[in-house]
């Protein structure tokens, strides 16, 4: 489901205001690097406010993007980026669908932000990433119920670069502060579970922009 995203550059990302919140991201920043997994502070744009090493880790071999970098915007990543199913293990229905439904919410709720109306326009210009938000996205919701959209407590599946963890479930745990929340940001750490599954499904080939296909949550047309 991911493609090249077209347009320019999005503008740089917020920058949280006033000397006390930029103290307070600059101490978190050390706590983060204490944690051995994954761990990043997002804004509600999803633009990456602080990440941590083992973040820079998890994604050390994708490859450079104009708009969609994992550092960056984690949303941007998920929906865009050609390599995120090489690291996001069953990427459409673990990752996509769900940050689809924050995409959707997020623009419920600030829909004049001028960032999420760049995503959304970016999703337009896709056939299949267009039928995945507007189809897709709530035929899926109707089949498993809201609770999967939610992140805190999440299974998702990581196909970690480290041959040592391979395919490797996360559990993800939102650990938001309330001093983050107060300034509008979200903590989200990729806890590794050390039972692994035997196998992987296997990942569909990329496809190039324009192509076309079906999206497997989209009901098929009949004949």
């Amino acid at each position: 489901m991911a493609h090249q995203a077209g347009g320019q550059r999005p503008a740089p990302r917020s920058v949280v205001e006033g000397c006390d919140a930029q103290a307070y991201l600059q101490d978190y920043a050390t706590l983060l690097e204490a944690v051995p997994f994954p761990s990043l502070v997002v804004d509600h744009r999803w633009n990456v406010v602080r990440a941590n090493g083992a973040f820079e880790a998890l994604f050390r071999g994708v490859r450079p993007h104009p708009t969609a970098m994992p550092g960056d915007n984690f949303l941007r990543f998920v929906l865009f980026h050609p390599d995120a199913g090489d690291v996001l293990g069953e990427h459409e229905s673990g990752w996509c669908l769900p940050m689809l439904a924050h995409l959707k919410t997020a623009l419920e709720r600030c829909g004049h932000d001028h960032e999420l109306q760049s995503i959304r326009r970016d999703l337009a210009q896709d056939p299949i990433m267009e039928a995945a938000y507007r189809q897709g996205l709530p035929h899926w919701i109707r089949a498993v119920g809201e609770a999967a959209t939610q992140l805190d407590g999440a299974l998702r599946l990581l196909l970690h670069p480290d041959p040592r963890r391979g395919p490797t479930e996360c559990r993800i745990v939102d650990e938001t502060t309330p001093t983050l929340a107060e300034i509008g940001c979200t903590r989200l750490t990729m806890v590794l579970r050390d039972a692994r599954r035997p196998a992987v499904t296997a990942r569909r080939p990329r496809r190039r922009r324009g192509t076309g296909g079906h999206l497997t949550v989209v009901p098929a047309a009949e004949d």
